[in-house]
């Protein structure tokens, strides 16, 4: 099976490149890696001749304008990249019979409810902000594209990423909690909003399993299991390293940003291809917190 990644030097397009170079399935020549130079978001026109140069028969689009402060100041340009650039790609793959998996958020959900149940696949789509209505749009482009045409169109939402190479919640809050170590102040971190903490490897991992048992249509929640607050997630990540910061929980509204994150951003995860869910955030942190200690050491040598 050939398949194509786009956006393969971001969070997600290395570690889906590096999970799928190990699947049997995707052959000696393993995935096709784009970058932004093959398929770039803000001129999406030819990605068809990408797709007949590389044949891919698979496309997992991982590429996206993630800055949510962004999309805030330029929610055109959020459209045309999470929104239009999905579009052209899903007809590109449609009209030639190909599957396509769009990775997707929690963020087309706004996170107000208050009942604690986590958002299931089936739940009308509700964003909050324009990060989350550029994603959904993209959703619904890529759906309409494979109305009446061969191939699959699936959907993986995830939320809370982190992973290499790093600039992420774990690396920025270890930075936060050195500084304010050092000026003798505990660490605010925000309390009130509440997510599942999901490791890229285990997110690559979840979509070869799906890409693997040829399970790609529908809609799919794949998260690392249990839920967590920012400041719960930092208090694990402390714990694990063995920083002694203190924190102290603050809300959200405290921090002024030109986005409004959902409060609670917990997704029912699906059931996938091998029947077993997602390891415990904990665990997963775990196995990415060797890189931060190491890193941390190199910045203090």
């Amino acid at each position: 099976m050939r398949v194509a990644v786009t956006g393969a030097n971001g969070r997600l397009g290395r570690a889906l490149v590096a999970a799928l170079a190990d699947a049997p399935f995707t052959g000696p020549g393993g995935p096709i890696a784009w970058t932004r130079t093959d398929f770039d978001l803000d001129a999406p026109d030819d990605v068809g001749t990408i797709l007949d140069r590389d044949r891919a028969e698979v496309v997992v689009h991982a590429a996206a304008w993630t800055d949510v402060d962004g999309c805030a100041r330029d929610p055109d340009l959020a459209i045309g990249r999470n929104a239009v650039a999905t579009g052209h790609l899903a007809i590109a793959c449609a009209t030639r019979g190909l599957d396509l998996l769009v990775i997707s958020t929690n963020e087309v959900f706004d996170g107000r409810r208050t009942d604690g149940r986590p958002y299931a696949i089936d739940e009308p789509l509700s964003p909050g902000n324009s990060y989350g209505a550029s994603k959904a749009m993209g959703e619904q482009v890529a759906r309409d594209a494979f109305l009446n045409r061969r191939g699959m169109v699936g959907i993986v939402r995830s939320s809370w990423l982190y992973g290499p190479p790093g600039n992420d919640f774990p690396t920025k809050i270890l930075a936060a909690a050195d500084r304010a170590t050092a000026a003798g102040e505990p660490l605010r971190v925000v309390g009130d909003e509440f997510g599942s903490p999901t490791f890229t490897h285990d997110l690559a991992e979840a979509i070869v399993d799906l890409l693997g048992a040829g399970e790609v249509r529908g809609v799919h929640h794949v998260v690392n299991s249990g839920v967590a607050s920012r400041a719960g997630w930092a208090r694990e990540l402390f714990r694990q390293v063995g920083h002694d910061a203190t924190i102290e929980e603050v809300p959200s509204s405290t921090w002024q940003r030109e986005s409004t994150p959902p409060p609670w951003g917990v997704l029912e995860p699906t059931p996938l291809p091998s029947g077993e869910p997602l390891r415990p955030w904990q665990a997963a942190l775990a196995d990415y917190v060797p890189m931060l200690v190491r890193q941390r050491a190199a910045a203090a040598r």
